[in-house]
C-alpha cells in the first residue's frame, strides 16, 4: 500500500484591494453580476465573471427554478456562455462572488461540485490551467492556480478513448 498526499497552495488577500488591478476588475464584474441572480428559493446570489486571454470578460448568476436542481450556478452560466460566445477562446480567469439576502456572506464561496467539473473540462481542453479567485460580499479573497487544485483526480475526456 501507498498513501499520498493531495495539497495546492491558495493565496489570501485580506481584501479586494489587495489584488492586482486586473484580479481586482473582474472580481468587481462578478460581485455587479451577483446582483442579476435569480434567487428567490435561497436566497443566495452569485455572481461570476470569465477573463478570457483576449480580455473579454462573460458574466453569469446564479438562476434557481422551483423544480430544483433544474437551475444553473453562476459559474456554469458563465462559463457555458464564454463557450458560446467564444468557441476557440481561451480563459485566463474566474471570478466568483456570494452574498445572500438574509446574511452578508463574509466567507469566499468555492465551486460547487458540477460546477467544478464544467471548467474542468475547459481547462483539459484548452491545457491552461484556469485561475479562480473567490469572495463573499465582503472579506478575505482567496485565490487557488487552477480548477484542477479544487477537483484533484477529476473524471475527464481522456476515459472517454
Amino acid at each position: 500500500m501507498k498513501k499520498e498526499i493531495v495539497s495546492f497552495e491558495l493565496t489570501t488577500f485580506e481584501s479586494l484591494e489587495a489584488l492586482s488591478d486586473e484580479d481586482k476588475n473582474l472580481m468587481l464584474k462578478a460581485v455587479e453580476a451577483r446582483e442579476n441572480a435569480y434567487a428567490p428559493y435561497s436566497s443566495f446570489l452569485v455572481g461570476a465573471a470569465v477573463l478570457m486571454a483576449d480580455g473579454m470578460v462573460v458574466i453569469g448568476s446564479n438562476q434557481e427554478n422551483a423544480s430544483y436542481p433544474s437551475g444553473l450556478c453562476a459559474e456554469r452560466v458563465a462559463v457555458f456562455q464564454a463557450g458560446a460566445l467564444y468557441p476557440n477562446g481561451t480563459i485566463k480567469a474566474i471570478a466568483i462572488s456570494a452574498t445572500s439576502k438574509n446574511y452578508t456572506v463574509s466567507t469566499p464561496a468555492a465551486p460547487c461540485g458540477n460546477c467544478r467539473q464544467s471548467i474542468s473540462e475547459y481547462e483539459v481542453r484548452q491545457q491552461k490551467a484556469i485561475p479562480i479567485l473567490m469572495m463573499g460580499a465582503k472579506g478575505i479573497v482567496l485565490k487557488c492556480g487552477a480548477v484542477g487544485d479544487l477537483l484533484p483526480l477529476a473524471f475527464n475526456n481522456s476515459f472517454l478513448k
